[in-house]
């Protein structure tokens, strides 16, 4: 195992499964390594998206995870340009990431749907209600 996989394995273990420990200083060493996975999900803990241009707000850090290869990273900034109604943004990086290799962007993308079931939509005023196709 590598380094950062036994760091990844020890945050799982702790994140999920209850361990001992403190797991936020984990995944801030891998951010600062330059790790993808953990740039976006430091960027997840924050409570404001911030600008692109600011390294450690979440939009920051979600883009720099994209352009480092993670296409997890364009799907949140996608989210992020949808809670702020900017939907020609959403559709945007939707692409961006449909273009980098992520499935759920794909479908989405194929539908773009501008109403869309989860929690913070009803807060932009843009909910609707669950499909069975969203559980597909």
């Amino acid at each position: 195992m590598t380094k950062s996989e036994q760091l990844w394995s020890r945050y799982w273990g702790i994140r999920d499964d209850y361990q001992n420990g403190f797991a936020m200083p984990i995944v801030w060493h891998l951010a600062l390594r330059r790790d993808p996975l953990a740039m976006t999900e430091l960027g997840s803990t924050f409570e404001k998206p911030g600008r692109i241009a600011d390294p450690f707000s979440q939009e920051g850090l979600a883009y720099r995870a994209f352009r480092h290869g993670h296409p997890n990273g364009a799907q949140h900034l996608a989210m992020n340009a949808f809670n702020r109604r900017d939907l020609t943004g959403y559709r945007y990086w939707l692409a961006r990431a449909a273009k980098a290799g992520d499935r759920d962007a794909v479908r989405e993308l194929r539908r773009f749907e501008v109403r869309l079931p989860h929690t913070n939509a009803r807060l932009i005023g843009r909910k609707r209600p669950h499909r069975p196709s969203d559980f597909l």
